[in-house]
């Protein structure tokens, strides 16, 4: 009899609603806190909300790892049911969710939490990867060891528009913010070892430096998975993001460009008009 598998992340994978329904992906929320009530991410809770929460507030929302009690409830449920659980987790460098989900899943002889060591679609690849393996009649163990190798070619960055929001969450100094206001530079913010760096600084109002952003990531895309590139944003333009998703297009002609927007935890890092492009590099990044 073939093993039942349930391919399960956490809430910052960011696939979309559609994605989510055709590869069958179980979701597990983290909490946002906004003031004095908590919200469960993507539930009753968008990154619209949070944003009109700062302009009216000046604050930034607070986001909680899925908890022990939560994996708990789900690893049991789904495992009484008969089926194997591999669970994927944002990078363990910026939350507590992937440690909860290793200690709950070591109870159990078959589930396997993945450490994806990104944020985002970086995290929502290798869930779709392993929804394909999956489907093709790969074990949960498997799946999870061939993830977990994987994890080094997630190729995951974005240019931000404004330093505002990273500046408000203690993520860069106040001298870093003006410098880049003062000259115009929008930095591209990598995503390397499991933690988030500064990468190029593009000179230029957001939309214009955005070809020439995705150009220096795909380049020839000799190096690259096409079969899944993100284009992700933090609500952009829609002009923006065509043209995006079109000079991917132009520069990986036979790529399937996916356009998903960000939700609530990147959002509440990096603040609106935030995109990235996100693959699969056929090797590790050095």
């Amino acid at each position: 009899m073939a093993e039942k598998i349930i391919i399960a992340s956490d809430s910052t994978c960011d696939l979309s609603p559609e994605l989510i329904e055709k590869y069958d992906i179980h979701i597990l929320p983290l909490g946002v806190t906004l003031g004095d009530k908590t919200y469960t991410d993507g539930v009753d809770i968008n990154p619209d909300m949070i944003y009109e929460n700062y302009e009216k507030t000046g604050t930034l929302p607070k986001t909680a790892a899925v908890n022990i009690a939560q994996y708990e409830e789900f690893f049991e449920e789904k495992t009484s049911e008969g089926f194997s659980i591999v669970f994927f987790a944002i990078s363990s460098e910026m939350s507590s969710t992937f440690s909860n989900a290793r200690l709950v899943a070591e109870e159990y002889e078959n589930v396997y939490a993945v450490d994806t060591r990104n944020l985002s679609t970086g995290g929502g690849l290798l869930v779709l990867t392993a929804a394909e393996m999956a489907a093709e009649g790969k074990s949960a163990k498997e799946i999870a060891e061939a993830c977990s190798a994987l994890t080094p070619n997630v190729d995951a960055s974005f240019v931000i528009d404004s330093l505002e929001f990273l500046y408000k969450g203690g993520r860069c100094s106040a001298v870093a913010k003006v410098g880049a206001t003062v000259l115009g530079l929008k930095p591209c913010i990598t995503v390397k070892d499991g933690k988030m760096g500064v990468g190029k600084k593009y000179r230029g109002k957001f939309g214009a430096v955005l070809p020439q952003y995705i150009a220096d990531r795909v380049g020839d895309a000799s190096d690259i998975y096409t079969d899944k590139i993100f284009v992700t944003h933090a609500g952009c333009d829609p002009e923006i993001i065509n043209s995006c998703v079109n000079k991917v297009k132009e520069l990986a002609p036979d790529a399937n460009v996916m356009n998903t927007r960000a939700g609530c935890t990147i959002s509440s890092h990096c603040g609106r008009n935030t995109l990235g492009v996100l693959f699969i590099r056929k090797n590790p990044i050095a």
